[in-house]
This record gives structure tokens, sequence and C-alpha cells, in this order.
């Protein structure tokens, strides 16, 4: 057995991320490991390669036992992970990153001659023309992936792991890899292979494991179960919510924003109309093609075709100064990179687009804009509400409010709010007070809402209308009320279910 990990456990404070997990993988087999949001996925990955010390449990690789690996214990014991984000370096040549860190010398100097001889033959068996000596940024996204797997396979693993591996692929590249991995597990290699896509599972995989939080909720060979079985697994049987029920309709009111046909970083072309006071999610997976809609339609990415109008007018996606002219704006899924600047308070995080309109004569007006914050911070719950804390020193849930709350301070010039993956690590009770307010925009002031998700609960728990992306097409619209976690998961998968009733786990 390449693989067998014994009662897993890792807890962060009360917080129990994995419990009592196992999982095994035998030499020449292909076992896809799924699970939604928050599973504990990410953690059982970071254990496996020495990122995080486990709590209890252990993990044998190649019939040896360890109770925990560093880094470079992982890596010697026989394991190598690929992640969603590529290590290469682009300036460097495909031999240069398949040797980085190990690179093979003749005296004190680098055996280029030597590497580009060995990465070639990695190389050959996937069947492309990718030189050794080529850069690495000249190459597709596709070729990466295959250097990374070529520089994973240099160091003779005994367990190949692939967080999310298609994430940044087209659909011939996702079928070329799969072809390739196939090859690597006829060749009597163990491969953990992370995923999202239960169309992956079932045109790849020998076993499939779910998690849930922090539990294994089924194992099975591919061959004994169908996607019903899985998505269940990942998100059991639910009803709709009822939380929206009461929500005033107003899709008699007109459009706020339309998109025709509209194309962006290679996602669409996609059409859809955004009603004022609606809830509109675009739910997909990872991949899918969501951020780069919102970030086209508030111009942070350019717009390849098509055309946008926001009520009733072209509108030009050039830039986020054109978005804000327009009443659009944008929180970012990214809140770290993207929203909160960590150094700054938090009065000055929220009130950075608007010091211009609140200032006379080029000079800050310091009570009132203590006032604007408090009137915000009121509205968004943000805890602790005192203007001086530095944005460090919040809890993720506070920081994503305060980035909603940048907004709201403008809300009079806002007719349209962007939500990329709004409650995106962020705890239980932040993510109820962001609910009630994007409720209370809606309901009660006519804002329009796109946002984006993809947690099922969180979908059904916000939105009027779903439509469901997958690789960068709707695929779906449905009114909130024909949807169940279980359909929309289904049609993000591809794996539409029939049959209404699937059990929700299996093991054997």
């Amino acid at each position: 057995m390449a693989l067998v990990v014994r009662g897993l456990s890792k807890a962060y404070g009360a917080k129990r991320v994995l419990e009592g997990v196992d999982l095994e993988v035998e030499a020449g087999q292909i076992h896809a490991l799924l699970g939604p949001n928050g599973s504990g996925k990410s953690t059982l990955i970071r254990c496996l390669s020495g990122a995080i010390v486990p709590d209890t449990g252990t993990m044998e690789v190649g019939g040896v036992e360890h109770h925990a690996f560093t880094p470079r214990e992982a890596i010697t014991a026989g394991t190598s992970v690929i992640y969603q984000n590529f290590s290469l370096v682009p300036n460097l040549t495909v031999a240069d990153n398949v040797f980085l860190g190990d690179e093979r010398r003749a005296g004190v100097q680098i055996d280029h001659a030597m590497q580009n001889k060995e990465t070639e033959r990695l190389l050959e068996q996937f069947g492309r023309s990718i030189r050794p000596r080529m850069l690495v940024s000249l190459l597709s996204v596709g070729d990466r992936q295959l250097v990374e797997i070529a520089k994973a396979l240099h160091r003779q693993p005994k367990l190949l792991i692939l967080d999310e591996p298609t994430a940044a692929l087209g659909e011939q590249e996702t079928k070329q890899l799969g072809k390739h991995l196939r090859g690597l597990r006829d060749a009597g290699l163990a491969i953990l292979y992370v995923t999202h896509i239960i169309g992956e599972v079932f045109a790849i995989a020998d076993r499939v494991t779910v998690l849930r939080d922090g539990h294994v909720v089924l194992t099975n060979d591919v061959s004994r179960v169908n996607p019903a079985q899985v998505i269940a697994a990942i998100s059991p049987g639910s009803s709709p919510r009822t939380e929206t029920d009461s929500r005033r309709r107003v899709a008699d009111e007109g459009s706020v924003l339309d998109l025709d046909q509209v194309t962006v970083d290679g996602v669409g072309p996609l059409s859809l109309s955004l009603r004022t006071g609606e809830i509109l999610s675009v739910f997909g997976l990872l991949g899918s093609g969501r951020t780069e809609l919102v970030e086209g339609i508030y111009g942070r990415r350019r717009i390849e075709s098509g055309q946008l109008r926001v009520r009733g007018r072209p509108y030009r996606a050039t830039s986020p100064r054109a978005a804000l002219r327009a009443g659009i704006v944008l929180v970012a899924g990214d809140r770290i990179r993207q929203s909160i600047f960590d150094k700054l308070s938090s009065i000055d995080n929220m009130l950075l687009p608007h010091f211009a309109r609140l200032s006379r004569w080029f000079t800050r007006r310091t009570r009132t804009e203590r006032l604007v914050f408090g009137d915000t911070a009121k509205r968004i719950r943000l805890q602790p509400d005192d203007p001086r804390v530095l944005a460090w020193a919040l809890s993720g849930g506070n920081q994503q409010k305060l980035a909603v709350g940048r907004w709201l301070a403008a809300l009079e010039h806002v007719d349209v709010l962007l939500l990329d993956e709004p409650t995106q690590g962020i705890d239980v009770g932040a993510r109820r007070d962001l609910y009630e307010l994007m409720r209370h925009l809606a309901r009660d002031e006519g804002k329009a809402i796109l946002f984006t998700s993809s947690d099922p609960e969180e979908t059904l728990s916000l939105a009027d209308r779903v439509l469901v992306l997958r690789r960068g097409q709707i695929v779906a619209e449905l009114p909130r009320e024909a949807c169940t976690e279980q359909k929309i998961l289904s049609i993000a998968h591809g794996a539409e279910i029939t049959s209404s009733a699937v059990p929700s786990s299996s093991t054997a």
C-alpha cells in the first residue's frame, strides 16, 4: 500500500478540522478525494506534505509509519504534491525548473546537458513537444501542468498528490491530463487526485473518498458508486431554504444591468440580466469563470466581446473608475490581497475612496469621517467598532464587513453590488450578519446584488435566482424555488441527477 492514513485528527482551538480520518491509496491507483469547502481536504494534504503537524494519527508512506513530517521529510518519504498555484519560475527553462533545488553538477558547475537529457526523458511519456531548453513563460497552462508533474516524477515519488489540477485547464487539456495520469497509474504510481468535478472522478479514478466536516463520509470503488451517491455525500439532501420567502419581489421594476454575449478572459459568451432589488447568484466550482465574470463587469479584466448596459444605456467596462461612475462596485474574493490594507486603521480602510468627497478645501474633516464611519459600522455590525483599530487585528469576518462597508458609506451612488465569494473563510456569526445586510439592501433599498459562490447552502439562503456556471458557460438558470443543494451541485459538476432518492454515503 503506497499510503495508509489512520485516525488523523487536527484542531485549531475548539474547531476540529480533521477527526479520525482513515485513507488508503494503493500503488497503481488513482484515488479521488472530494468534499465541500471547509471539509478538511486542504488540511489533510498539508499534513501529508509536512506543512501541518497533525494532533493525532499516523501516516504510512511506502510501508514506513510517521506521526508527522517536515516538508523535507515528506519528500524523502516519497510524497510529491502539486498545488493549484504552480511553483514554476517563468524565466527559467523547463529543465532548470524540473531540477530546481536538486541540481546535477559536474564539479562546481551545473551539468545542464545531463539535466536537459533527463528532463527530455521525463517528458517523453506525455507525447508533447516540450523542449527542455524552452522558457516556462512560453508554455501553455496545460504544458506547465505537465512540467510540474515531470518535476515531481524526477524525485521518483511513491505517492503523487494533485490539488485541483484542472482548475486552470480547458476541456481538451483536461482530457489530455487524464490520459497522462492513467499512464502513470498503469506504470505503478499511486495518485491522490483532489477535485471538485464529479465528471473527472468517473473519467479517470479507480476509487473515491468524500470528506465532510473533517470526517470520511464515503469511500468506495468508483465502479460501485454513481454520481448521485457522490453528490449526496458531498451535500446531503435538503429542501429549499425559506429565509428569503418574505422578500419583496421587484422583477417588474426593470433591469439595471444587462450582459449580451459578453466574453472576458476566455470566459463566455455570457448573457444575463440583473433586476432592481434582486439577489442573483452565479454558482460555480473552482475554475468555472465566476471571478472573471464579476471582475470583467467591474473593469478589472478586459471585455473581449459583447455589450453591457446599465439601466438601458451602453456601459463600457474599461476600468474600476468607469464602473464606479456607472454605480457598480465590487467586493473582491481575496480580501487580503485585493480589499484590505492591513496596516491602515478601520476608518481609513472604509473611507479610502471617499476622502475627497468628505473633505473641504483639500483638508480631511475628522468629525464628518467619524460620523460616516460610525453609522456604517453600526449597519454592518463591525466588531470592534473602534475607528482606530488596525485592519490586521480584525477577524476575517470583520475584515470582510469592512470591505463591504467601504461601498455602503457611499450607497446613494451605488446601483449594483458585485460580491465574489462574499463569505469565504469567515465564521458563522459574520456570515449571518452579511446575509441579513444583503437581504436588507435588496428588499428595502432596491439595490441589485450579484454574488458568486461555490457554496450551495449559501446560494439557497440568499438568491432569488441562480445561474450555474461551468467551464465558462451558463449551463442553467433556475428560480430559487426550483433549487436544491444537490441539483445545483449536480449541474455544476456536469452530473445532473434525475433520481430524488439517493443514499448519502457508502462505505466498502
